[in-house]
């Protein structure tokens, strides 16, 4: 059995497309193909459900796939390790972030550099649970995120900012004038929200079940800055959080107003994956946080 048979199991899982998955190991289709197929016959199984196209793994696939992918994982942890010895930390960080987190990215980034200056960072938006089946699966080096509410699966994490939730609405509404508006009155304003495949949605749906209210919004998006736009242009009102609040502090159309009810903070962070020994990426990561943390 070759190493290089086993990267091309684990990247025709996640790419799920053969020519994607002979491009992201540099090789060509057919000779992807044949490794899947010479890696099958050294373990007695079929592992790839083919047809014309990639159908899915079998269920001897799905079984080994965990393992073939902590594989790959050690070996290019096994890789960083010995360049270690002779030179700064080199690699890319990849990093998974959710959008309520990414107005921490330029100081994490700012931190890794000046402790690691040859490492690249890589950084993607991504809901929690998307982040944390990257983690898991050695996709991803680390991940912002929340981490009292829902916490992800075998990780080790640092809490780096505390957000609140705020309300966003023209400048023009009376409502811009108000030093505070409560959960119970923001029901009953046309409203755009992240929608509920998102966590920071259904941290907001908790706090309303506590209190019996429920909100149905106007519109949902998948970002702040769509939030936004329909609060300026369309006449709605938003809920984020204050971590966004340079986003629109000098938006002429936009004003922030506090939201009354006492909710806790959430808690935003970033985590790794858990596990001993640590990758080397990983454990800058985690150290880098954890100065920004004590700072």
């Amino acid at each position: 059995m070759q190493l290089r048979f086993i990267e091309y199991l684990v990247a025709i899982a996640r790419e799920r497309h053969f020519g994607r998955a002979a491009a992201a190991c540099h090789v060509s289709q057919p000779t992807l193909s044949a490794g899947l197929v010479a890696l099958e016959e050294s373990l007695g199984h079929r592992l790839v459900i083919r047809d014309r196209r990639f159908v899915g793994l079998t269920t001897e696939g799905h079984a080994i796939l965990p393992y073939a992918q902590q594989v790959i994982a050690d070996l290019v942890d096994i890789r960083t390790a010995l360049a270690i010895g002779t030179r700064q930390l080199r690699g890319q960080v990849r990093l998974g972030c959710i959008p309520a987190a990414m107005p921490l990215i330029g100081g994490l980034v700012r931190a890794v550099r000046l402790a690691h200056p040859e490492l690249a960072l890589s950084i993607a938006s991504m809901t929690s649970r998307e982040i944390e089946r990257g983690l898991l699966a050695h996709d991803l080096d680390g991940g912002l995120t929340y981490l009292l509410n829902e916490p992800p699966a075998q990780t080790r994490g640092v809490a780096l900012h505390e957000e609140r939730f705020v309300a966003v609405v023209q400048a023009a509404s009376p409502l811009a004038a108000r030093p505070g508006i409560t959960l119970a009155e923001l029901q009953s304003e046309p409203l755009c929200l992240l929608h509920q495949g998102m966590q920071n949605r259904r941290i907001l749906d908790g706090h309303l079940a506590r209190l019996a209210l429920a909100i149905e919004p106007v519109a949902t998006a998948d970002s702040y800055v769509a939030l936004l736009a329909m609060v300026a242009d369309a006449s709605l009102a938003a809920i984020i959080t204050d971590s966004h609040a340079a986003l629109f502090a000098a938006h002429p159309a936009l004003a922030m107003v506090p939201i009354s009810d006492k909710l806790p903070a959430n808690v935003i962070g970033l985590v790794v994956l858990d596990r001993e020994p640590m990758s080397p990426l990983a454990s800058a990561l985690l150290a880098t946080a954890m100065g920004l943390a004590e700072a």
